[in-house]
């Protein structure tokens, strides 16, 4: 299939020969990845930066005289550049590489506890992922601050006028993802920044699930944390950003001791450096980091605007075939949301789907999506999840089709 936009041709067939893992067998049949929502799969370019990382300049950077050093501290802090710009941060610093998402918030979350005190109160939404629960529960804990929930509607939207009642001027910090792993819900959350920073309050957002299909524009959100993880952009795992602004970052304590995060060091006393180093203590992953800026060049290359058209398609596309098999039950119906579709079958449980829909080489998730409030809300134990990317093709949701009827046949 391809379809034009801003001139450049987009033409998935061209863009799966850039991945290889397509063209892998399971159990027999070609592989039909739909996991996407958990991790993307890996182009060769970025594979490519990774092995020319390993073999051309691999050194330990920032600190050091020698060329490989030097070449090695310079593609690092590059990608930061790309990073920087891709997200339109305002300065380079306010980017800090992670680990991840969940290092990123609970970066943020750590550092709160010497701001938050008894009382104030911070806000979740309905919709979040365990990793956007469970710092804000610990930090409460510690610092005897409340959280309080922002509900969901049966569309799987959260209920903006309830946020509203919710804000007050005791709110510190709202935390909401962009959007949700679980149902693929946009939230709208340059309205939610906007009325919370009225209060006074921060907010972060979890980027992790909208960064594949979004590009988000920081200081156009005029978002004070924003998160996301390398591996669902077509990256590597264990790497990712924190995107804070400076004047936030710097209002922030470190968040762990050691090396390169120092300015000076006595065992009278310790002074930080300056940012991004502050918050990036030891030897960090230098190839991911190298690799995450290749995975920004890619999805670039291809273009967001390419990729939402194309990923909408798709969605609407299998949305429409789920909606012909009987006792098909679909949740997270809101208008606006990306590439993702959670269903059940009525009598049947998602696991047993999923495990006989693998025998036909389909990918798909199974189970609670680390979301478990949403499912309590829902009454169910979990569902079926196929999460959709810019490399899939109808064909393949035609296979995913299939197999979900048989499954549904063979456990009737």
């Amino acid at each position: 299939m391809s379809i034009a936009t801003n001139n450049i041709a987009f033409n998935v067939e061209d863009i799966r020969k850039d991945f290889p893992i397509l063209n892998r067998e399971v159990n027999g049949y070609p592989l039909v990845y739909l996991d996407n929502a958990a991790t993307s799969q890996t182009p060769k370019q970025v594979m490519d930066a990774i092995v020319d990382y390993y073999s051309n300049y691999n050194a330990n950077i920032h600190r050091g005289v020698h060329s490989l050093s030097q070449e090695a501290t310079d593609k690092y802090e590059g990608a930061r550049i790309k990073i920087q710009q891709h997200f339109n941060a305002e300065k380079a610093h306010e980017i800090i590489f992670t680990s991840g998402t969940t290092h990123g918030i609970n970066l943020v979350a750590s550092g709160f506890a010497s701001i938050l005190k008894k009382g104030d109160e911070i806000l979740v939404s309905a919709l979040e992922h365990h990793s956007n629960i469970v710092p804000w529960q610990m930090l409460c804990e510690k610092t005897g601050a409340i959280l309080k929930v922002i509900p969901m509607n049966e569309q799987g939207e959260l209920i903006y006028e309830s946020f509203e009642e919710l804000l007050s001027e005791n709110t510190k910090v709202v935390f909401l993802n962009h959007v949700s792993n679980a149902l693929g819900t946009i939230n709208p959350i340059k309205k939610i920044i906007d009325k919370a920073h009225e209060k006074g309050a921060a907010v972060l957002i979890d980027g992790a699930q909208a960064a594949p299909h979004i590009k988000a524009d920081v200081q156009a959100l005029d978002v004070d944390f924003y998160v996301v993880s390398a591996h669902k952009m077509c990256g590597p795992t264990g790497v990712g950003v924190l995107y804070g602004k400076e004047e936030w970052l710097n209002k922030l304590p470190p968040y762990q001791g050691g090396g390169e995060m120092i300015a000076t060091v006595s065992f009278e006393k310790t002074t930080y450096a300056e940012l991004p180093h502050k918050f990036e203590a030891g030897t960090p992953n230098i190839c991911g980091g190298i690799a995450f800026g290749a995975a920004i060049d890619y999805m670039n290359a291809i273009g967001f605007e390419a990729i939402a058209h194309y990923e909408e398609e798709l969605l609407d596309y299998a949305t429409l075939k789920l909606q012909e098999i009987e006792g098909m039950e679909l949740y997270g119906t809101s208008r606006e949301k990306t590439a993702v579709i959670s269903f059940n079958i009525e009598g049947l449980h998602p696991y047993d789907i999923g495990t006989l829909v693998d025998k036909m080489g389909i990918a798909v998730r199974t189970g609670h999506h680390c979301a478990q409030p949403i499912m309590d809300f829902y009454k169910i134990p979990g569902t079926v999840r196929a999460s959709f990317s810019f490399y899939n093709t109808k064909e393949e949701i035609d296979r995913f089709i299939d197999a979900v009827k048989k499954a549904k046949s063979m456990l009737s």
